[in-house]
């Protein structure tokens, strides 16, 4: 699956967690922009893990900011 796609099925999961209609952009924040708290992460990431069958470690949760990361990160653990 390309970046391009993975982008395209995250826009997908993202929009009933954004309540405010913000335009997402990969540098998009998720606490900023998206005023996320940390209930939002929690059942954003958990929708993202059982989309691509994947886990995302708490580690990774962390060093994520923004959309931009996230597209990749899923990207990335899309090929592993």
């Amino acid at each position: 699956m390309t970046e391009a796609e993975v982008d395209e099925r995250i826009r997908g999961l993202i929009d009933p967690f954004n309540k405010k209609g913000i335009d997402i952009t990969p540098a998009t924040t998720f606490a900023g922009d998206l005023e996320f708290d940390s209930l939002t992460v929690m059942d954003f990431v958990a929708a993202i893990e059982d989309e691509f069958d994947i886990i995302i470690s708490m580690n990774q949760q962390a060093e994520i900011e923004t959309y931009g990361q996230l597209v990749s990160a899923v990207h990335k653990l899309q090929d592993s």
